[in-house]
């Protein structure tokens, strides 16, 4: 179902919607962070460096950068596929699940008070 929003709208909710991670001290991902992490929990698995490099339209290293910062986190986990140990999986966490569940939380609860 479409949501009719003007620009100033939803450049509202966006503001609003950064403002509030940051004062509830969640963790400071870059917006490339943030994509990567979106497509790992909200597309089906199994996703790979390579895989992510690819969906995303960056390198591989990019990507591996970014799975540092997230891994420290504990927000996504590494491991080597055991089936072709060429390929890294990258794996959902209840850490990063709850990171993500709470950020779309504050999307719907930043949304509820835009003017209309």
């Amino acid at each position: 179902m479409p949501i009719a929003m003007r620009p100033s709208q939803a450049l509202r909710l966006w503001q609003q919607v950064m403002l509030s991670q940051v004062r509830n001290n969640e963790p400071d991902l870059t917006m490339r962070q943030t994509a990567i992490l979106f497509t790992i929990y909200l597309d089906a698995p199994p996703h790979t460096v390579r895989g992510l490099a690819a969906r995303l339209n960056v390198t591989k290293p990019v990507i591996t950068r970014a799975l540092d910062t997230m891994g420290a986190l504990k927000l996504v986990s590494r491991h080597r596929d055991e089936l072709d140990k060429r390929n890294v999986l990258i794996r959902r966490t209840v850490e990063g699940a709850l990171f993500v569940e709470r950020f779309g939380d504050g999307i719907i609860a930043r949304a509820s008070e835009l003017p209309t």
